[in-house]
């Protein structure tokens, strides 16, 4: 199963040249990085990342982040994918542009 983090175009530059990050500072704050599944992507843009360009969408096999990967209730009690560990750039499948739509909408890459 894929799940799919959403970082701001210098966060994914930091991983990529570091080879893992702790997160953005919301997941800092949070203690966890906060992913979501392909269905909990679109939401999530919506309600955090609001017109904001220039974003990176990345996915990761659920699998190879081993037992640091907990299933939690988030919004309206729907579970999702909270990673207690730093996310290596090896564990990432792609990473991928986040545009926005001409309604200001980001636009979502086939996420298979």
């Amino acid at each position: 199963m894929l799940i799919f983090k959403i970082f701001a175009a210098a966060e994914w530059a930091a991983l990529e040249r570091d080879g893992e990050t702790a997160g953005a500072p919301v997941d800092l704050a949070d203690g966890f990085i906060h992913f979501s599944t392909a269905e909990q992507a679109p939401e999530t843009a919506a309600r955090h990342f609001a017109g904001r360009e220039g974003l990176m969408l990345v996915a990761v096999a659920a699998e190879t982040v081993g037992d640091a990967l907990k299933w939690e209730p988030s919004r309206g009690g729907a579970l999702f994918p909270h990673l207690y560990a730093p996310l290596r750039l090896d564990r990432v499948l792609w990473a991928k542009p986040l545009p926005l739509s001409a309604s200001g909408a980001h636009v979502f890459p086939d996420m298979t």
